[in-house]
């Protein structure tokens, strides 16, 4: 390619440099040619003026020597009549006078270009014309006065003077004249010879030129018809090269016509000749509704810019196919507007198959498992409609990012296994914690597939993720209503024998009281006896909670109760500590047992205000909601219906997400050795479900704590049906 680049680089420098030398040459012949016609105008422009200076001066001689003659024979004639008194002598005199003034005249326009000479005219003029006055006088006095008069007249001084003087500007004139003459034939003879000089070494020169020129354009002629037979060969081997290629190739005038197409593209137009197709409108075979498409971009290539486009033709034998053209602007130098070669491939095949790959992911989108694909590196190449539902990305925010930086904060040793063991044996299930976009941790079951090439490679990796993040959740539930069931089953037996043991103990230390009237002994046995209740009280606690002991089922309004709460919080907290509450007046009421529920809240508070030792805000409120279906899956214990939910919320140290999986376990307490029993949640939970309610918990560490108490709302009828019960009560009272 290189050598190719070279040799072609080679005969473009030559071809510049004979065009250069063209044009050297062809400047210098036309400089030699206006040089030599400058110099020529030049000896013709001086051979001309020459010429006329000589006749000038030959035709003032002339009329000089025509004057004197003149002068000479106007005397005779004026003599001969005053001799004779001959008729015929005054009519030559007057014939010749006459020819005298109109050879002055024609002698003073022949010299109006001369100062010189007109100096020696106005001198020559008027002493002509005095003497030719005098002859006249000379006339007069021989008509009236007879000859005498005449002779005395003639024989005066002033006569002959005037004749003397003018006959001696005549002669200095033809003198001078003469002189001028002479070196004006002398100029124009030089004159001649140069120029007959000049127009031979010009000849000569511009024989040499022709000559040279001859033979460059010679050389170039040969050259151009090389030229034209290489370019012919050429034409005719990209002719062959455009002919075969497996695409079609256009060329498109300004106007949308077809001016060249290669071979393939009489087959995909489906006709056998060109002749056909060429002057006719492109578009012709498009699809209607791609027509305007096509119209912008032929606009668009026709003002220089490139451009693609995508559409459906219909050959002339009806068959339909999708193609794709890519067009770039030709540049026509002659006007500066633009044709365009177009690059057209047949893209049906490819169309079909996106069409049947779309209908394929269309059906993949139908599902609500998240379906992904990803190449052996993890970039992600697809990504359903189901990945998008689960994890809260679009496609086109994922597609080519790593699912691993994605979905997973840190790639944990399932994650390497699960990758391991799909690439040795193709497949894997298992279960694996990943995030959303909002940065919710999930659980998905998750079924990888690896999809091999053709020649076996590993090549992507199918990904099927299953959403299983609440059915683990009702598993842990499950799984702990079971364990704290057990616990109670266990601390039922326990606190029963523990009364049995402390019964005696009771009994024992009341009599030894009355046994034993001194202050000391008293004291002990008052500090036993405290203990002994302490630990009753414990255990009816426990008892409470391991049997959800039953109290009398009233309806309660909330908001006495939760005034209540108010005042123990105002009396005993500490001032550190901002009280909210947010109590609407329509809340619903409950069918309950107020002492239990004030229990509830009163051990929610406290664990509250123990969580802010430093002082902070606890707020407590209520709203009436109604719970779906859908909330019925997430807890187990929640029943689709109407419920009162109370939230009690700090801004304490919040608790981890292990702490918070047991804090409802009895006797589990991350309070001090003294400062907490472990059963204030769990009793509290054990009252709830008692009255078929349930508890949700959210927590952050260092952020703060909110419980929701979700209590049953007492219906209309179930009021008005415990109301009867109560009047019957208190009638049988």
């Amino acid at each position: 390619m290189e050598v190719i680049c070279g040799s072609k680089g080679d005969r473009m420098i030559k071809k510049w440099y004979r065009v250069q030398n063209l044009k050297a040459i062809f400047i210098l012949a036309l400089a030699v040619v206006l040089t030599n016609a400058v110099v020529s105008y030049s000896n013709t422009v001086k051979l001309i003026h020459n010429q006329q200076w000589v006749t000038s001066s030959y035709e003032v001689i002339t009329q000089l020597e025509s004057i004197q003659s003149l002068l000479k024979d106007t005397e005779t004639a004026q003599r001969n009549y005053l001799i004779t008194a001959d008729a015929d002598d005054l009519q030559t005199y007057l014939a010749v006078y006459q020819q005298t003034n109109s050879n002055i005249q024609i002698l003073s326009n022949l010299t109006t270009d001369n100062h010189q000479k007109q100096q020696w005219i106005s001198l020559l003029e008027p002493k002509i014309t005095n003497r030719l006055n005098i002859l006249q006088q000379e006339i007069y006095l021989r008509q009236n006065q007879g000859l005498e008069a005449v002779r005395q007249q003639i024989l005066s001084d002033k006569d002959k003077q005037i004749g003397k003087v003018i006959q001696q500007l005549i002669h200095d004139s033809l003198k001078a004249e003469q002189n001028l003459l002479q070196q004006g034939m002398q100029q124009l003879q030089a004159s001649s010879q140069k120029a007959i000089v000049t127009f031979f070494i010009a000849a000569i020169v511009d024989l040499v030129l022709v000559t040279l020129l001859y033979d460059l354009l010679w050389r170039y002629i040969r050259q151009l018809q090389q030229t034209e037979l290489t370019l012919r060969q050429s034409e005719n081997r990209l002719r062959a090269m455009i002919d075969a290629e497996p695409e079609c190739i256009k060329l498109i005038a300004r106007d949308g016509t077809l001016l060249e197409i290669n071979a393939y593209g009489l087959a995909m137009m489906e006709v056998e000749s060109a002749d056909v197709l060429i002057g006719k409108p492109i578009d012709a075979v498009i699809v209607p509704e791609y027509r305007a498409a096509f119209a912008d971009l032929h606009k668009s290539i026709c003002q220089g810019n490139k451009g693609t486009l995508e559409f459906e033709i219909i050959g002339f034998k009806g068959t339909h196919r999708y193609m794709e053209t890519y067009a770039v602007p030709l540049r026509n130098e002659s006007d500066g507007t633009f044709i365009y070669l177009a690059l057209t491939r047949d893209i049906t095949q490819q169309k079909q198959a996106q069409q049947k790959i779309r209908e394929q992911a269309a059906l993949l989108d139908v599902s609500t498992d998240a379906i992904l694909v990803r190449n052996i590196h993890n970039e992600i190449l697809f990504w359903n409609k189901g990945a998008e539902r689960l994890y809260g990305w679009k496609a086109e925010e994922v597609v080519g990012k790593d699912v691993l930086q994605l979905l997973d904060k840190e790639i944990s040793p399932q994650v390497e296994d699960a990758y391991l063991r799909v690439m040795n044996t193709g497949e894997w299930r298992g279960e694996l914690h990943q995030l959303t976009s909002e940065g919710k941790v999930i659980i998905v079951e998750s079924r990888w597939t690896l999809i091999r090439d053709d020649n076996g490679q590993p090549k992507s990796i199918l990904s099927v993720n299953t959403q299983i993040t609440e059915q683990k959740q009702l598993e842990a539930q499950l799984l702990r209503s079971q364990r704290l069931e057990s616990i109670g089953t266990l601390a039922s037996g326990i606190v029963h024998d523990l009364n049995n043991i402390l019964s005696p103990i009771l009994m024992s230390v009341q009599l030894l009281q009355k046994k034993l009237p001194d202050s000391q002994s008293q004291q002990i046995l008052q500090t036993l006896e405290n203990n002994v209740k302490r630990g009753a009280n414990l255990l009816k606690q426990v008892l409470s909670f391991a049997r959800g002991i039953e109290g009398k089922q009233t309806i309660v309004q909330i908001q006495p109760l939760m005034a209540e709460i108010e005042q123990i919080i105002a009396q005993t907290f500490p001032k550190s500590i901002i009280y909210q509450t947010d109590i609407p007046k329509n809340l619903w009421n409950v069918c309950g047992d107020t002492t239990q529920l004030h229990q509830v809240l009163i051990n929610l508070v406290v664990n509250a205000r123990d969580a802010m030792p430093n002082g902070g805000i606890l707020r407590i409120a209520a709203e009436n909601v109604v719970i779906s279906e859908h909330s019925t899956q997430i807890n187990i214990d929640a029943k689709v219906g109407s419920y009162i939910a109370i939230v009690v919320t700090d801004t304490g140290m919040g608790m981890s997400s292990s702490v918070q999986k047991q804090i409802f376990e009895p006797f589990f307490t991350t309070k001090e050795v003294g400062k907490g029993t472990g059963l204030g949640l769990s009793t509290a939970l054990g009252i709830v479900k008692n009255h078929g309610g349930f508890v949700n918990v959210y927590s952050q560490i260092s952020r703060g704590t909110q419980f929701t108490v979700y209590l049953p709302a007492s219906t209309s009828r179930d009021t008005h049906s415990l109301s009867q019960e109560l009047e019957s009560v208190i009638g049988d009272g």
